[in-house]
């Protein structure tokens, strides 16, 4: 558990009655039904260890990713791994965007790696643009961290900019980090992972989070051609990590197509019409391609809703944003609705 530590995430609803979870960025459908049978199944075998080696997870995650099983390797949750890949590394120099996922810095902390941040504007729509090669080119950081779709703005790297940057860090030298955990539920993103073999640079971080509703469990897998990496990685973790109950959630989850793509259209749909609702109200909406919205409004705007017992996503203490940004989670219609009457009630 955390001591005395400030938690910067979403999903935190256990301090207060909180009835309806914007904050965190889960599958609004819930966990499958097939996941959820398939560890009542797996109670009857807590009593042995788990494996170790995650055999028939990391065959089913072969099969649904079309890449070697030697590439794979499992976590508790892709925290774990991104702490366990700045472990491994231990780069003395790191870039990354701001706004973005805080998890990276903070696993580049504890190694005594302050990144250096390339900012993305609002002007810009927080896009990223051909200009982050510059920055790359004069930097020359050892790593580099992307996450596509970006967390908390939901904006895809076009594909022609992710083979530059792809090139540029294979012909520098630079290890390449991107976070795809958001990738399954995204509009119109595309995976890095066909270019692994030729990339031993490269490492995508998957979790089964968001796309399978899995946040209890913790699971989260790695994709990378490097057998050392991977290797210095393995011991950066504990024996047993990933729990049996995890392993067969897993198995199970990745045969869960069709509520894969049940989620897509609903997030699609509900994404689009939550985007109009807030700017009917007067806020600006970041053209997020995935299921979470970015959005300015109103300072207070997340007390004020906690008191009607919603909770939504301050994002004050993402570098390159501030008081007075919010994200939320894309979830059922209902319950989307009653988040618009919420946010129009307290303006």
């Amino acid at each position: 558990m955390l001591y005395q530590t400030k938690n910067p995430h979403g999903g935190d609803i256990y301090d207060g009655e909180i009835s309806l979870d914007f904050s965190a960025n889960t599958n609004p459908f819930g966990t499958p039904q097939g996941v959820l049978q398939a560890i009542s199944e797996s109670l009857k075998d807590v009593h042995r260890y788990p494996d170790p080696y995650c055999r028939k997870l990391v065959q089913a995650i072969s099969q649904f990713e079309g890449v070697p099983q030697s590439y794979i390797l499992c976590g508790n949750g892709a925290a774990e791994l991104i702490y366990a890949y700045c472990d491994a590394l231990r780069p003395e120099t790191a870039a990354e965007l701001a706004p973005t996922f805080s998890e990276y810095a903070l696993g580049l902390a504890r190694t005594g790696c302050v990144p250096k941040r390339y900012i993305l504007s609002k002007e810009n729509g927080f896009r990223l643009d051909e200009s982050f090669l510059s920055f790359l080119e004069a930097e020359r950081p050892q790593a580099v961290f992307l996450c596509n779709p970006n967390n908390p703005t939901g904006q895809i790297i076009e594909r022609e900019l992710q083979g530059k940057i792809l090139s540029f860090t294979k012909e520098k030298g630079i290890r390449l980090f991107v976070d795809e955990c958001f990738l399954d539920l995204s509009e119109g993103g595309e995976s890095l992972k066909n270019f692994l073999g030729e990339n031993p640079q490269l490492f995508l971080l998957k979790a089964f989070t968001k796309s399978y509703g899995m946040a209890g469990i913790r699971l989260g897998y790695g994709l990378c051609a490097d057998p050392v990496l991977l290797g210095k990685m393995a011991q950066a973790v504990q024996p047993w990590n990933v729990s049996s109950l995890a392993q067969a959630a897993g198995v199970a989850a990745l045969g869960e197509g069709a509520f894969l793509e049940k989620t897509r259209t609903l997030v699609f749909a509900q994404r689009r019409w939550l985007k109009a609702q807030l700017e009917e109200m007067g806020f600006w909406v970041s053209d997020s391609k995935t299921n979470y919205l970015l959005f300015e409004g109103p300072q207070g705007l997340c007390s004020a809703l906690r008191k009607q017992h919603i909770a939504i996503r301050s994002c004050d203490n993402y570098q390159g944003l501030g008081s007075g940004w919010y994200r939320i989670a894309v979830r059922l219609p209902e319950e989307n609705r009653i988040l618009m009457d919420a946010i129009q009630a307290s303006l």
